[in-house]
């Protein structure tokens, strides 16, 4: 027979003449085949052969049943212990997401029958941070090329996890892998995250697609025989990791198994509430006048209207930002509002509007308002020290984010949602648009987008005029961002930037009253400067900024000057009652004093 294959046959020495063979079937699924070879009598079965076969295949059947159901009831209750085990040690402990995940790894690993596993855990940003974009928006890298996520991520393992199950029990975390690392180098785990299919490959060593270590990983002498990858998906159905197991200890290749204000109460006139101008002061005014004062600036920006946003919409959700704000001494309603009222006069004051739409100039002023919401009153550092959830949630920019994920939960409110007649591509843009200034005012950040606004500030000095300059601009909507990033920042260092009389009065620190002029110094000097006087060289009208700090700095300045003399007094005054002469210059001093 042309189907027969006699390769048994040459392994065991066996001659089969004849094959009596039937399937045991569990419901329309084949199971498996019984077979009986070569008849004592007769050079082939009968039809009676086939007929008493199939009656003792019935018993046949039955008994693979039961034991194929053994089987898979089996491996049910193993996969039930491993869930009660993991769900066990996620609800143990609901602070720390990776700690979590790697409790229930670790320990369900008495029912992982393989030497090793590892986990990559892949980075969940879909979209690369506005500040990575730049540089390639601009031409000054290239762009991203290698394998995606099904949902469009590039695949970077931020952390892999081996466990190491032989021998001497061992867990190993690898914070940023090389690309180098063992349980990486043959881009398996890459190709599972990229294509969402499960793996299985009995026999590494004659594997030709994928780049094994074909000898020992490390100096163990460990080797990998065979492998089953997976990727671990969340309820979202997104890929947030790869685990792949290792070579079998049996030696066998792995098998499938969230306040009303009265609506009618009229709003402050602008000229008298100097919305406009740069020197505003909140001091004197009530939280309930600053929140009139922004409902007044949506009407100025004449957005109201164009975008049909209803009026008890607009003050259900100023009261409600200014209600997000907490009672704390800096990061407060008053801070916010300042902020807002900030970028309301860059744009408006400081002609920058004229670069941006009234959708975008909208998403500006909401992002200003908005980006300290729920501030706790502690920075980024802590939130990371501390092990605060935040710090889990968030990667990077931690506090920003949690400012910007508040924001955007109020604008899911319809009842308060000032975008909720916009189209999909307006409400798209101006979230975009708030992702960026928000995330922007983080200080961390500062130093890798002022080298780019520099060079545009430079460039707007090559135009001829100022209406060519404009036209182009408005176009570039890469450049428009990073505009919008430093604007974002002058917004929220805006408080040194003010009269004297009205930036020496709030300060954060009452403890470290002496060394304040000192410290203020340093951060006109290393943070703010560059800034304001930037902005003053782009925009004449923004110079007032811009002469207030240095001016603020010049009577920084004379308080330290006089802190130090007042020191220095203070130190000669008791040299003088131990009876130690001054040292003279030059010459170092041994002091040693019995008290």
């Amino acid at each position: 027979d042309a189907h027969f294959c006699n390769f048994v046959d040459n392994l065991t020495e066996y001659a089969t003449k004849s094959i009596l063979a039937a399937p045991v079937m569990n419901g329309k699924d084949v199971v498996a085949v019984i077979m009986a070879c070569n008849k004592n009598s007769g050079t082939a079965f009968s039809k009676r052969d086939e007929e008493i076969f199939l009656k003792y295949l019935n018993f046949a059947n039955l008994i693979l049943k039961v034991y194929h159901l053994s089987y898979l009831h089996n491996c049910e209750t193993r996969r039930g212990q491993i869930l009660l085990w993991s769900a066990n040690k996620v609800f143990e402990e609901l602070t720390d997401i990776e700690r979590q995940f790697h409790k229930a790894l670790y320990t369900v690993r008495a029912f992982l029958n393989c030497d090793r596993y590892s986990v990559g855990l892949l980075d969940m940003t879909k979209t690369k941070e506005f500040f990575d974009q730049w540089p390639v928006l601009m031409g000054e890298v290239p762009p991203y090329s290698g394998p995606k996520t099904p949902d469009g991520r590039e695949i970077s393992f931020y952390k892999v996890i081996d466990y190491i199950l032989h021998g001497k029990e061992e867990i190993k975390v690898i914070p940023n892998p090389p690309a180098d690392h063992w349980a990486l180098a043959s881009k398996l785990p890459t190709y599972v995250a990229e294509n969402g299919l499960i793996c299985n490959l009995m026999n590494t060593a004659a594997d030709d697609y994928f780049a094994f270590q074909k000898g020992p990983v490390d100096d163990s002498g460990w080797m990998i025989k065979n492998v089953l990858s997976m990727p671990i998906v969340n309820k979202k159905e997104e890929i947030v990791g790869v685990a792949t197991f290792y070579n079998r200890k049996d030696g066998k290749p792995f098998d499938e198994m969230d306040e009303v204000l009265t609506e009618q109460e009229e709003l402050p006139d602008p000229e008298e509430a100097e919305i406009y101008e740069f020197h505003f002061s909140d001091l004197p005014q009530s939280e309930l006048f600053l929140v009139k004062c922004a409902i007044q600036m949506y009407y100025e920006l004449e957005v109201v209207d164009k975008f049909h946003i209803p009026q008890e919409v607009l003050v259900r959700f100023l009261f409600s930002v200014s209600k997000g704000y907490r009672k704390i001494t800096y990061h407060n309603w008053r801070h916010g509002f300042n902020v807002g009222q900030t970028m309301f006069t860059l744009l408006m004051t400081g002609k920058l509007k004229r670069y941006y739409t009234d959708l975008e100039a909208m998403a500006m002023v909401t992002a200003a308002f908005c980006h300290d919401i729920d501030h706790r009153g502690t920075n980024n550092l802590y939130q990371m020290k501390s092990g605060h959830p935040l710090a889990k949630l968030h990667g990077s920019s931690i506090l920003e984010r949690h400012h910007l994920e508040f924001s955007k939960t109020l604008l899911k409110d319809e009842q308060i949602n000032i975008y909720q007649n916009l189209n999909r591509r307006q409400y798209d843009h101006a979230i975009h648009m708030m992702d960026i200034a928000i995330i922007a005012t983080d200080l961390a950040l500062y130093f890798k987008k002022r080298a780019m606004f520099q060079k545009i500030v430079d460039q707007s000095k090559t135009y001829e005029n100022e209406k060519t300059w404009t036209e182009y601009l408005m176009l570039e909507q890469t450049r428009k961002e990073i505009v919008m990033a430093m604007m974002m920042t002058a917004c929220d260092l805006s408080a040194i930037a003010k009269p004297w009389e009205i930036q020496s009065k709030p300060m954060m620190d009452r403890n470290k009253a002496d060394e304040l002029p000192k410290l203020q110094c340093g951060f006109i000097d290393f943070v703010c400067t560059f800034v304001y006087k930037e902005f003053s060289r782009f925009h004449p009208e923004i110079q007032p900024m811009y002469d207030r700090i240095l001016n603020n700095k010049k009577e920084w300045k004379a308080l330290a000057d006089e802190y130090e003399a007042k020191m220095k007094a203070l130190e000669e005054e008791k040299q003088k009652k131990l009876g130690i002469q001054p040292a003279k210059p030059g010459f170092p001093i041994d002091i040693i004093c019995e008290v």
